[in-house]
């Protein structure tokens, strides 16, 4: 297989002949073969032997860091891209005031759009016209965005349509036991804002490697401001993504019972500050089981697997590798090779 997810706490990963072995105590947990390996994501805290560490950067095997709330925290660093002109561009252009503001309005424009399109299609389809007038209400906003030249006004308007979306985000979820007020995060609060936001760090770092991949930096956009440990453009890019790959996934898994209420842990929290890794357990309102997580991952890898037709080349792709393209195009933007950088126009109401 070619990407691994292992998502257990307080465990070690030793090399055993041409596989990798993820351990408890003396409890083999998990066998991974490294041939085919390419993309491995570590959730929790995990120890790696040297032999691990060694196999990985030989083998180039894409290795993700997330901490036990599945936020990123680092990745393996091999190399730099050699195309050292990319990264100037990115720079020079990103610096530009007025780039920055016209790259930022397209994914603004980009991501109410598609807010506003999965609301009117849920709307048409279960007769509800809240969530067309919600859709209206969005498409409004990104329809004015015309007249913002300013990331400040920017910013403002992409959280204004935010909240009318996710006022209609729970109208949309028609599993009787599932019940979503309003989006939270660090850390969520409930099951829906629970698989929101696992699923959006799995799609940033679809994103971030695929920024990687085109030799830009990750941590210089447009849309979000430069912050210590934050890539930025990876926060960027991954906007026109939330509603067709991250939202469509889970509104799916919900409404067709595939995930239930039983498959998470509920804890009473009031204060969620933690020390360390066992503080954290205790703290968490709610989390998926750990048969949840491998369900889900198994779900989210068919769909990113799944093929489409790419409305720019007009082929057949996956879903996953529509992400690199896109970044691609982003990458000729940056260099001058294309007048504006589209985002993935997603045609028709599906």
């Amino acid at each position: 297989m070619e990407r691994v997810y292992l998502l257990e706490d307080n465990t070690y990963l030793r090399k055993d002949g041409d596989n990798l072995v993820l351990t408890r105590g003396r409890e083999k947990l998990e066998e991974i073969p490294l041939q085919n390996l390419k993309h491995l994501v570590l959730a929790g805290y995990t120890s790696l032997s040297g032999a691990v560490l060694n196999t990985l950067i030989n083998r180039r095997v894409e290795t993700v860091l997330l901490d036990s709330r599945f936020q990123f925290r680092a990745r393996l660093h091999l190399d730099e891209h050699k195309h050292v002109q990319r990264r100037v561009a990115q720079y020079l252009k990103l610096s530009d005031p007025a780039f920055a503001a016209e790259t930022a309005k397209q994914i603004v424009r980009s991501k109410l759009k598609n807010q506003a399109r999965l609301l009117q299609l849920r709307g048409r389809q279960n007769t509800d016209e809240t969530l067309l007038s919600l859709a209206a209400a969005v498409r409004t906003i990104g329809s004015s965005l015309k007249n913002f030249n300013s990331l400040e006004m920017l910013r403002g308007a992409e959280g204004h349509g935010g909240k009318l979306y996710f006022q209609g985000f729970g109208r949309m979820i028609r599993h009787p036991e599932f019940h979503f007020k309003e989006r939270n995060r660090r850390p969520p609060l409930d099951p829906v804002n629970a698989l929101l936001s696992f699923c959006y760090t799995l799609l940033t770092n679809e994103v971030l490697t695929a920024i990687k991949t085109a030799g830009l930096d990750p941590y210089l956009g447009s849309l979000h401001e430069p912050a210590y440990g934050r890539p930025s453009l990876a926060c960027d890019l991954v906007e026109e993504w939330r509603t067709f790959l991250g939202d469509r996934l889970i509104l799916g898994l919900i409404n067709r019972g595939t995930i239930q209420p039983a498959d998470f842990v509920y804890r009473s929290v009031t204060n969620t500050d933690f020390v360390d890794e066992e503080d954290l357990k205790q703290k968490r309102p709610v989390e998926m089981k750990p048969r949840t997580r491998k369900a889900f991952l198994q779900a989210y890898e068919e769909w990113m697997q799944r093929t489409v037709t790419d409305p720019v080349d007009n082929d057949q792709t996956s879903q996953r590798r529509l992400i690199l393209r896109q970044v691609h195009r982003f990458r000729k933007h940056l260099l001058g090779e294309s007048d504006a950088y589209e985002p993935f126009p997603w045609s028709g109401l599906r």
